[in-house]
């Protein structure tokens, strides 16, 4: 009789069929979060030429400091998603589990991304503040970014890390 214990999963007697078939679909698994890792890579290897050609085109020619920051900060938050992606990727592989903290890790730092863009966009020379496509976003943006973080902090506190005594 199988245990009360919900983390419990019931083994088959060894040379059943099925446990042939979870091992494959464990290596098909184990396969696709590997190319899910090598494309986030090759990714970050993009963005992080981009950046760099970015860089080198930028100063070659006089440009507006707030447009060249502005450019370097999108691009860096960018490579900063892509490798929170990958170590999520990374411990999902590792621990046999999806993991929630560094998703929420990831949707804060897009939100912020995309909040700090519109408020850049905002402050430029010569461009006017429009209550109803840009203040209508940032009020957006602002929810979702202190949604996020509240999420983050009750799942540490309630969910997060263990001590090593629980282990």
């Amino acid at each position: 009789m199988a245990k009360k214990n919900p983390d419990y999963a019931p083994k088959s007697p060894r040379g059943r069929p099925h446990d042939v078939v979870a091992l494959v679909f464990d290596y098909v698994e184990d396969a696709i979060h590997v190319l899910v890792a090598a494309l986030l890579v090759i990714a970050g290897g993009f963005v992080l030429w981009s950046v760099i050609a970015t860089i080198g085109a930028e100063l070659t020619k006089p440009a507006d400091p707030l447009t060249f920051a502005t450019k370097i900060l999108d691009k860096g938050l960018v490579l900063f998603i892509i490798a929170e992606l990958l170590h999520t990727v990374r411990v999902t592989i590792q621990e046999r589990t999806l993991v929630v903290e560094p998703f929420l890790i990831v949707g804060l730092i897009a939100g912020v991304r995309r909040l700090l863009l519109v408020t850049a966009q905002a402050a430029e020379e010569g461009a006017k503040f429009q209550w109803n496509p840009q203040g209508i976003e940032i009020s957006v943006l602002l929810a979702l970014v202190l949604g996020i973080t509240v999420a983050l902090i009750l799942w540490r506190r309630f969910y997060g890390r263990r001590s090593s005594t629980d282990e």
